[in-house]
């Protein structure tokens, strides 16, 4: 059981990191990596104190751009004391802030005032971002739910959808790269994209170095993955799998993927 996308409270997950690990070594995960979004505090907060029945890898999910499109880069096994890392975070830290207080502008001209404030008291130190908001609306009263606040507000083309560029994919693999760690490419057909378009980022993503794809990520349904094996096959590229768990829910994965069936020397555990 290995489970290399996974979401603490330091980002937009439920469970606290210290939580979040105790969970995953009670649930017969062996090998974790927390994924935080653009953050790795959570992964710090915890690292010295792992139960000895789990190895904890250092992990993040970092935003990039590959031409106008959002694309999310793990990063797994680097230095988190890396130079290159800390400044890259810090960057990303700051276009969280700045986007943050552009939906806030938004949501306060469709008769929302107070959602900076509101956010950030619900993010509670956390890396800011749309589901903070998504819950201050509704905590606020604003909406019934937090489906509804991204489908009405937050989603795309809605009031609160800020276009944001995030720093270049070539840029983001160079970053892990050069702080020891390796790229994944994750959840590759969350974009939505053709077979064509999919192989034309696959392609830049191997080109800037990177890795891996994450081929299993949450609940795939059936023959979902087929076309990623095709990709990993046809670009010799190693495995990846994450629960992309942030919090209990009927739809959503539990911690921790099945690595029996993937064939010897191709999963990205192996290299780290």
């Amino acid at each position: 059981m290995i489970d290399f996308h996974t979401h603490s409270a330091a980002s937009d997950g439920a469970l606290s990191p210290r939580d979040l690990v105790d969970r995953a070594a009670s649930e017969g995960v062996r090998r974790l990596a927390i994924t935080d979004h653009d953050t790795i505090a959570g992964y710090l907060s915890v690292c010295q104190s792992v139960p000895s029945e789990l190895e904890l890898i250092s992990g993040v999910e970092l935003s990039c751009q590959w031409g106008r499109v959002g694309i999310h880069i793990i990063g797994l096994g680097f230095d988190p004391a890396s130079r290159a890392l800390t400044c890259h975070l810090e960057g990303l830290n700051k276009a969280r802030r700045d986007r943050a207080e552009k939906i806030a502008h938004k949501l306060d001209r469709s008769g929302m005032p107070g959602a900076l404030e509101g956010a950030m008291a619900v993010a509670d130190g956390a890396q800011i971002g749309r589901p903070h908001f998504a819950r201050w609306m509704v905590l606020a009263g604003h909406v019934d739910s937090e489906a509804i606040a991204f489908k009405r507000f937050l989603g795309r083309g809605k009031p609160g959808d800020i276009s944001l560029l995030w720093p270049a994919l070539d840029d983001t693999v160079a970053v892990i790269t050069a702080a020891g760690g390796l790229a994944v490419l994750a959840h590759p057909l969350d974009y939505k994209m053709t077979a064509t378009r999919l192989r034309a980022l696959t392609d830049a993503f191997c080109d800037a170095g990177g890795a891996a794809l994450e081929v299993i990520n949450g609940r795939p349904r059936p023959g979902d993955t087929d076309a990623l094996w095709r990709l990993v096959r046809e670009r010799d590229l190693h495995v990846s799998v994450g629960s992309d768990f942030h919090r209990d829910s009927p739809h959503g994965a539990g911690l921790g993927v099945e690595t029996g069936e993937i064939p010897e020397g191709m999963g990205v555990w192996e290299q780290l």
